[in-house]
């Protein structure tokens, strides 16, 4: 008995695997994601400016990473004691410029360096509705707690979102080569407009993102993570408590179908190969001095020095440092 609807999911041509860097940029739904591959070891970037929502976000930041070689102290705003930029989320902000300045240009500096030889940017876009700083008229990630009314808020049309990318994409391809692109689309609710204006939003980024798919066949891919939580899932069960963000549970469903279609059969192995190790890794004991917990080290070390030797090529440093 079929009890749901699934999803056909494609056979893409593009592959993500332990060899080459990803970087992903978007809504907090691309951080899910990417989170799961940095924990499995792969070489990634995660939302290298914080969580953007809307299209012409991610794309001023995209276009920043190709031509820009740093961010400027005359770029910043401050607002409540803190300095800012409206091209980054509020987890960059700080009282002290230089400090922001120089949060900011780290995380840009190594995300430049990753997307010039990225395999795959992995791009999730959340919302088609745009804030516009009235005093300069540009389009911001985040409005920093600024009051509303130096703001005006508009609804991007499908066009406007197919131009930009239609001017951006040529760029990024001539900046990496090699580079593919996965697109999808944010499964987390935009409530603020009610039902029916979410899905109008969803439906100018899906729309948009179709296009290019057919105007760049051979480096555009989407994958359909919006319509697995719509259709496979299906149940408010798989949103948490504010019924607008989806579970830790349905991030995994999500996930375990990206990997059957986009993770080479060698990383599928190494992914494997790793789940037991950061089972222990995670694991919290209730008394580390105990004798069984002693016994489950030694196991996790000798684990870890076979699956290290096995796997030399991988960055064990960056997410196992707390292991010898």
């Amino acid at each position: 008995m079929k009890l749901i609807t699934e999803v056909a999911l494609p056979d893409y041509p593009v592959k993500l695997d332990h060899q080459s860097s990803i970087l992903l940029m978007g809504s907090c739904f691309t951080e899910n994601i990417g989170y799961q591959l940095e924990r499995y070891l792969f070489p990634v970037c995660i939302n290298p400016f914080g969580v953007t929502y809307n299209p012409l976000s991610v794309k001023k930041g995209l276009e920043a990473l190709i031509h820009k070689e740093a961010y400027n102290p005359d770029e910043l705003n401050k607002h409540n004691d803190l300095w800012f930029s409206f091209d980054h989320y509020t987890g960059f902000s700080s009282p002290d410029r230089d400090e922001a300045l120089g949060n900011i240009n780290r995380s840009f500096s190594s995300a430049k360096e990753l997307l010039k030889k990225a395999g795959t940017l992995i791009l999730t876009w959340g919302t088609s509705w745009v804030y516009h700083y009235k005093k300069t008229g540009e389009v911001v990630c985040n409005c920093h707690k600024i009051p509303a009314d130096q703001f005006s808020r508009r609804q991007l049309t499908t066009r406007e979102i197919i131009a930009a990318y239609e001017s951006l994409l040529p760029q990024l391809f001539k900046f990496n080569n090699e580079l593919k692109i996965i697109h999808t689309i944010s499964p987390v609710r935009h409530w603020k407009d009610g039902a029916h204006g979410n899905q109008l939003s969803k439906a100018s980024l899906l729309l948009a993102g179709e296009a290019l798919r057919k105007q760049f066949p051979d480096q555009f891919f989407y994958f359909p993570s919006y319509e697995i939580v719509m259709d496979e899932l299906r149940d408010y069960r798989f949103y948490t408590e504010d019924m607008v963000h989806t579970t830790d549970q349905a991030t995994a469903y999500i996930w375990e179908k990206f990997q059957q279609v986009l993770v080479s059969r060698h990383s599928s192995e190494i992914i494997s190969d790793l789940e037991p190790l950061l089972k222990m890794l995670e694991h919290r004991p209730m008394n580390s001095s105990s004798e069984s917990y002693k016994k489950m080290e030694r196991k996790r070390q000798e684990h870890l020095n076979t699956l290290k030797s096995k796997y030399s090529g991988l960055n064990w440093s960056k997410h196992l440092s707390n292991v010898k």
